[in-house]
């Protein structure tokens, strides 16, 4: 099956995409790409504590991931991508061709962020971003949850 979703969500591994996205989509791995999150044992360790032991926990940087991302979209097993932010997104994006959609599920309020929907907050240059991704092809939509509509890139950017 591979990768069924590939998420943008600042929240990283939390309940919402363990159980919300996880159970629905019968997730076997999660490859969670950042670059500080993926040097770093300590953060590894908090993560894995918020999956279940059945669920594999990949950790990446944007380079390992261009390497590894064809295996993990001929693993038979389903799996989910997921990055913290959009800039991680749009590395990600331009170095690995065949990652062709985004789900934004959370980006949450910051100094500098307009609120676009209730759980997703840009700034006009994130903004920006996430547009020019959907403009070279990368189906774009926002939902934060499987049961919600996927709203087009047009419809809060």
């Amino acid at each position: 099956m591979s990768l069924a979703l590939y998420r943008i969500d600042d929240r990283l591994i939390h309940g919402q995409v363990v159980v919300g996205w996880g159970q629905p989509l019968h997730v076997s791995f999660i490859v969670l790409v950042d670059d500080e999150v993926s040097s770093s044992d300590w953060e590894q360790d908090l993560y894995r504590m918020g999956v279940p032991p059945q669920i594999e926990v990949i950790f990446a940087s944007v380079d390992q991931a261009a390497q590894l991302f064809s295996t993990w979209q001929t693993d038979e097993r389903v799996g989910i991508l997921l990055v913290g932010d959009i800039d991680t997104a749009v590395a990600l994006a331009a170095r690995v061709p065949q990652v062709r959609r985004f789900n934004v599920g959370g980006v949450h309020h910051r100094t500098g962020r307009k609120e676009r929907l209730r759980f997703v907050y840009l700034t006009d240059d994130e903004a920006a971003k996430l547009r020019d991704l959907a403009a070279r092809g990368v189906d774009v939509t926002a939902q934060d949850v499987p049961t919600a509509r996927a709203v087009p890139i047009g419809e809060f950017t």
